[in-house]
C-alpha cells in the first residue's frame, strides 16, 4: 500500500506550495480538510509521527510554517489559525505520515472563537 506523502507526485489533488529540502506544504485542491485553504506540513522522508522527526526536520517545519502563514496572510486574511499535529489512531491520525495541519480560522465560522479545546473538552468526550 502506498503513502499519500510518499507518493505526492502521483496524487494530482495535491498542490505542493512551498517546499524545501526536508519539508513541504501542500493543500489538497478538490478536499480542503478541516477548513477552506488549510493545508498540511509533510516532511519529505517518510516519518510515522511528530515524534519520529528529526532536529534538522523540525525546524525546516517551523522554517516553512512561517512562510505559509505569511502566504495565508497575505491571500486570505485569516482572523487566527489552528497549528497542530494528530498523532496515532487514538489521536485522530489517518495517513500514517507525520503532517502539521495549518488551518486558517475566520471570524464569520459557526465554530469561530472556539478551538480544539471545544471538542476534546466537550460533554461528549468525557469518559
Amino acid at each position: 500500500m502506498s503513502c499519500l506523502f510518499c507518493d505526492i507526485d502521483q496524487h494530482h489533488d495535491q498542490k505542493i506550495l512551498f517546499e524545501n529540502n526536508l519539508v513541504i506544504y501542500t493543500q489538497n485542491e478538490k478536499y480542503q480538510g478541516a477548513l477552506k485553504h488549510s493545508g498540511v506540513i509533510v516532511p519529505v522522508a517518510h516519518r510515522e509521527t511528530v515524534f519520529d522527526l528529526t532536529q534538522e526536520e523540525v525546524i525546516a517545519t517551523f522554517e516553512i510554517l512561517k512562510e505559509v502563514k505569511a502566504y495565508l496572510d497575505l491571500e486570505h486574511k485569516p482572523d487566527g489559525y489552528n497549528v497542530g499535529w494528530n498523532n496515532g489512531a487514538v489521536g485522530g491520525q489517518h495517513i500514517f505520515h507525520a503532517h502539521m495541519h495549518v488551518i486558517p480560522r475566520f471570524k464569520q465560522e459557526p465554530m469561530a472563537y472556539k478551538g480544539i479545546r471545544a471538542h476534546l473538552g466537550s460533554e461528549a468526550n468525557k469518559w
